[in-house]
């Protein structure tokens, strides 16, 4: 046999005996992985993946998971060569694990392409756990902690009947009109700016693009590089998430810039950003750290609260009989002379139990962001082990149907309690979980309150006969509603309804 022939048979040879080795490792590690640690199992789930392939289902993410979690219970794992991933699909288990176990499960999962190749590190929501997260954490915590949020309540009413009045001129905007207002209250609370004219403002939708990006790196399985890291430096591999990170750091520098410049000019409003810079002993953070922190707070600020503004318009529209009751309680409690504040908000159940609804009928953030374990954690006798990755599933969560008995209705009264107040015994998840609950919640909380407070005081909204509504939500990270039309109907005399909505007095 000639050399040549000899070396491709050694070669091959080779490339057998190591995919053999490979295949008894794997084997090895599943049925370790299977048996958990110190014999403690982990929880049930479908047969393990190659470390290549996607352990998750790549289609339909939360609803495919909400199946799993039928078929093998509220804890589910999977397994991904030597990985974990554990995917928690009810309320109690959500309370047991995501909330008294929080302190272990504050970390991040390691994330190469959304956390270090597109963040670089900085972006909050991803962060590891450790010294620079309790600096980024602290420093927006200061600014949007429960007490600070009341400063900005003037401020938001005053865009909520901006709001009402887009809707008054232009209905068929109303997704816009949402997300101009939610992205008006955001961008003067991060950087002190005037609140934009329109929805296509070129800050709104820079941003808008920016967050886009974020979506679709976020997504389980959609960059090899997260299992295979190697593949980072392979030239040319990260090409479009190098751009995609330069595009989001040149966009938060330049604000970060601006409210630089009216600080040296005294011209500056208070904001977040404001406060970081004339505060940098205090926070230590970087530029480009305090760049990316005002940066990543104001987009998931106007992205999450204009969609869950739009979830409720929807629901109004599919549900008249739900909206009925607010409209009932608005009538009674407010009356027609003057318009809803935040005074009202104790006294608005009806209000609050159906924003409660839609953000659990239609999660803003289907699948949740990943956890990851720091010790291991015992539950019904199975074994979540440290460095598992841990994702709440709060579609999941929000279809359970012992917390939530038929989950499929649209049903706001089961968070209110015979009496009619909202009952303290059910929880909700929609901005996260334990030490990782999103910081910015009391300000949203608000926003979403008077937003819809003045819409359904204003207005009937009804689905219109000649172009049904999809109800279905985008299978994405953020979920996001498909295009829909609506009959708005003023509830009072459309002059006078102008005439509140722009006289600060009848408030």
């Amino acid at each position: 046999m000639k050399l040549g022939a000899l070396i491709t048979v050694d070669y091959a040879a080779g490339v057998v005996a190591a995919a053999a080795v490979l295949a008894v490792l794997y084997k090895k590690s599943s049925f370790k992985l299977a048996n958990g640690k110190n014999g403690i199992p982990l929880p049930p789930g479908p047969p393990a993946r190659w470390f290549w392939s996607n352990a998750l289902p790549s289609v339909n993410i939360a609803r495919a998971l909400t199946d799993l979690v039928r078929e093998y219970g509220p804890v589910v794992s999977f397994r991904q060569g030597s990985q974990v991933i554990i995917v928690i699909g009810s309320v109690e288990a959500t309370t047991a694990i995501m909330e008294t176990e929080g302190k272990s499960l504050v970390d991040r999962p390691p994330s190469i392409a959304a956390g270090e190749m597109l963040s670089n590190g900085m972006r909050i929501v991803m962060a590891r756990s450790g010294e620079r997260f309790r600096r980024l954490r602290k420093a927006v915590h200061t600014h949007l902690q429960p007490k600070a949020a009341e400063a900005y309540k003037d401020m938001q009413h005053d865009n909520a009947s901006k709001f009402v009045l887009d809707i008054l001129n232009d209905p068929k905007n109303h997704k816009e009109h949402a997300a101009r207002y939610s992205a008006s209250v955001i961008l003067r609370v991060t950087y002190g700016k005037s609140t934009p004219t329109a929805y296509t403002d070129p800050e709104i939708v820079r941003i808008y693009k920016v967050l886009k990006h974020f979506e679709l790196v976020m997504r389980p399985g959609a960059y090899l590089v997260d299992r295979v890291p190697l593949l980072r430096y392979l030239p040319g591999y990260g090409k479009q998430l190098n751009e995609w990170h330069n595009e989001e750091l040149s966009l938060y520098r330049h604000q970060l810039g601006r409210v630089e410049r009216e600080i040296e000019q005294n011209k500056a409003g208070p904001s977040f950003t404001k406060t970081l810079l004339e505060n940098t002993e205090d926070h230590q953070l970087a530029t480009d750290e305090m760049a990316y922190l005002a940066g990543t707070l104001f987009g998931a600020g106007s992205d999450t609260t204009a969609i869950g503004i739009t979830t409720a318009i929807m629901a109004a529209a599919c549900h008249p009989l739900a909206q009925a009751k607010v409209h009932e309680e608005l009538d009674m409690i407010v009356g027609s002379d003057r318009a809803p504040t935040f005074k009202d908000s104790s006294l608005l159940p009806q209000l609050h139990a159906f924003i409660l609804e839609a953000l659990r009928w239609r999660p803003v953030i289907p699948i949740g962001f990943p956890h990851r374990a720091t010790q291991d954690i015992i539950w019904q006798g199975y074994c979540i082990p440290e460095g598992a990755t841990v994702y709440g599933c709060h579609w999941a969560i929000c279809r359970d149907p012992i917390a939530f008995p038929d989950p499929d209705k649209f049903d706001p009264q089961r968070w209110l309690d015979s009496e009619g107040r909202l009952k303290d015994n059910v929880k909700s998840f929609t901005f996260g979980f334990g030490r990782r609950v999103c910081p910015g919640r009391h300000l949203a909380d608000n926003s979403m309150f008077i937003g819809l407070a003045l819409l359904f005081w204003s207005f009937r909204i009804d689905q219109r006969p000649d172009a049904p509504i999809n109800t279905q939500a985008s299978d994405s990270i953020v979920s996001h509603t498909a295009p829909f039309e609506i009959n708005v109907v003023p509830r009072i005399d459309v002059a006078k309804l102008r005439e509140m909505m722009t006289d600060e007095s009848l408030y």
